[in-house]
């Protein structure tokens, strides 16, 4: 899995069919210092998260073994919303 914070959005009014009712995030990966590492990545959004929320990806054959997102033409899935995160007995992450 893959720590990031939701940056933007794609909207995209043709897209297969199968992706019709998604909502596509731009997330920039975080470490687990909450740094972004440079890198981004589009998902498709089955949680109901939204912008400059903290999340959790999966990505490639994961991304697709969920309920909403089965035999679906998915890369990325935003999988989880973070509500705190701690590293070695110290706090790294609150959700407000």
């Amino acid at each position: 899995m893959i720590m990031g914070i939701i940056t933007g959005t794609v909207i995209s009014t043709k897209k297969d069919e199968r992706l019709e009712g998604f909502k596509f995030y731009i997330v920039e990966e975080l470490d687990t210092d909450m740094n972004k590492t440079g890198k981004s990545i589009i998902a498709v959004d089955i949680v109901g998260s939204g912008s400059g929320e903290v999340v959790l990806l999966a990505q490639g054959s994961s991304a697709r073994q969920s309920d909403l997102t089965d035999k679906k033409p998915v890369d990325a899935s935003v999988i989880a919303i973070i509500d705190t995160m701690e590293v070695e007995g110290k706090l790294k992450y609150k959700k407000d």
